[in-house]
C-alpha cells in the first residue's frame, strides 16, 4: 500500500524519538484503514495531549488535537453530531486512564460508537517521564526515582469491566496481531478499544536500564503470552507476562441506537 496518500507530508519529520514504537502503531492504523477502503473524508481522528496524541497531526483525515484527557468527550460530541463519520481516538496510557479516566470508563459504559487506540508505553513520555497509571510496580520514573510503589492499571481489563463491546491487546512487536485487532475494532459497532504496548526507550527504558528499542521489543516477544494459553498457567508463571488477545467481542446496542430509540419514543408520546 501507499502510506503517503494518508500522510500530511508537510508535517514531517515527526517528533517521536528514535526507537519509539508509535510510528509502528500509526502504520498499523493506516494499513487497517486502507484494507477497509474507507474514504478519508469519512474518517475523524481525535486526540488529547501526549506523544501518541501527535498522531492526528500527521494524517490526512478530519482531525482534532484537543485538551489533555478530553479526547473522548470531544469525540462523543463529534459522533453524535455527525454519526456517518468513523471516529477514531488515539490516546496514551496517561491521557486515557489518568486525567481522562472517567471519560474512558463512561465511554465504555455508554458503548458509544468510537474506536479508541491506546498507545501504552508505561510513562508520561512527553511531559517529563512521570509515573503513569500503567507504570509497573517498582519501575522508575522522574516522579518515582526509587521505584513506583503503586500497582498499575490493566487497561484492557478496565475496558472490559466498564462495558466496552470490543477489547484487545497487542504490542508493536506483534504487528500482525495489531493490524488484525485494529481492523476488527474499526468494524465493531459500539465502543472498541485496542491497547498496544509500545516502547519508550527515552523516558522509560533509559531510567529502567532496559536497553535499546530493539532490546525492549525483544522483551515484548519473550514476555508475551496469548490469552488462550493463560488458563493452563499458574500465577507464578504469569508474573510479569504481557497477555495478548481479544478480551471482549460482543454484540450489544450502541449508544446512538439507544439514543435514537429514546428520541422516537418521546416523539410517539406527543
Amino acid at each position: 500500500m501507499d502510506y503517503l496518500q494518508y500522510l500530511r507530508l508537510d508535517k514531517m519529520p515527526h517528533i517521536w524519538c528514535d526507537g519509539c514504537g508509535h510510528g509502528i502503531v500509526l502504520k498499523s492504523i493506516l494499513r487497517s484503514i486502507d484494507k477497509l477502503e474507507w474514504d478519508k473524508n469519512d474518517i475523524a481522528m481525535v486526540s488529547g495531549i501526549g506523544c501518541s496524541s501527535r498522531t492526528p497531526g500527521y494524517v490526512d483525515f478530519n482531525t482534532l488535537h484537543t485538551t489533555h484527557g478530553r479526547a473522548l468527550a470531544f469525540a462523543t460530541g463529534l459522533k453524535i453530531a455527525s454519526p456517518r463519520l468513523h471516529v477514531i481516538v488515539v490516546s496514551g496510557d496517561g491521557d486515557a486512564t489518568a486525567i481522562g479516566g472517567n471519560h474512558f470508563i463512561h465511554a465504555a459504559r455508554r458503548n458509544i460508537d468510537i474506536t479508541m487506540i491506546i498507545y501504552n508505553n508505561y510513562i508520561y513520555g512527553m511531559t517529563g517521564g512521570q509515573v503513569s497509571p500503567t507504570t509497573p510496580s517498582r519501575k522508575k520514573a522522574s516522579t518515582a526515582p526509587y521505584g513506583n510503589p503503586d500497582e498499575p492499571f490493566d487497561i484492557s481489563r478496565l475496558a472490559q469491566a466498564a462495558g466496552a463491546a470490543y477489547v484487545a491487546r497487542s504490542t508493536v512487536y506483534h504487528v500482525g496481531r495489531t493490524d488484525k485487532y485494529i481492523e476488527q475494532a474499526l468494524l465493531k459497532p459500539g465502543f472498541s478499544v485496542v491497547e498496544v504496548l509500545t516502547p519508550c526507550p527515552t523516558s522509560y527504558g533509559r531510567r529502567n536500564k532496559e536497553g535499546t528499542a530493539v532490546d525492549m521489543m525483544m522483551a515484548q516477544k519473550a514476555n508475551s503470552v496469548g490469552l488462550e494459553r493463560i488458563k493452563n498457567m499458574s500465577d507464578e508463571e504469569l508474573e510479569g507476562k504481557i497477555i495478548l488477545g481479544v478480551f471482549v467481542d460482543k454484540d450489544q446496542k450502541s449508544y446512538l441506537t439507544r439514543y435514537n430509540e429514546v428520541v422516537e419514543q418521546a416523539r410517539n408520546m406527543k
